[in-house]
């Protein structure tokens, strides 16, 4: 059962599990999934359609409960929010803007921060407002 009330706690889970999912699929330092298919393309082996397929369903999950939290809209939002934060490391020079390796890297974990915020949405939102999101109601 889900939990009834947000928690600090709960969204570094979230985004521990982003995190892992965002990096397993592609990152800079060539051990991801992106990397093991590519090297060893043309041939495909059930390993590494498992391997996809797990992945596959890891994005389903908290793409469609990003979208359904935060709507269109709120991605957009979040999505320029945290390009703005990206754009004020490279401004105040805490980042060099050629380091590619470096901006993949913060990029890698904004994109885990936004479906993370996504994943805690609907519960920040009740926390705020009072509002619930409702897909199904259970009856007790």
């Amino acid at each position: 059962m889900a939990a009834k009330e947000f928690t600090w706690s709960g969204f570094v889970v979230r985004l521990i599990f982003a995190l892992f999912l965002v990096f397993a699929t592609y990152n800079p330092s060539g051990y991801s999934y992106f990397h093991w298919v590519e090297r060893t393309l043309p041939s495909f082996d059930p390993l590494m359609a498992i391997a996809g397929v797990c992945l596959l369903i890891g994005w389903v999950i908290f793409l469609r409960a990003t979208f359904r939290s935060l709507g269109l809209l709120g991605v957009i939002l979040t999505s320029a929010l945290f390009g703005a934060i990206l754009w004020l490391m490279v401004d105040k020079g805490w980042i060099a803007p050629d380091s590619v390796t470096t901006i993949s890297y913060i990029v890698l974990v904004l994109l885990s921060a936004i479906l993370a915020t996504g994943m805690s949405w609907s519960h920040i939102r009740r926390r705020m407002t009072g509002q619930f999101d409702v897909d199904e109601v259970e009856e007790d």
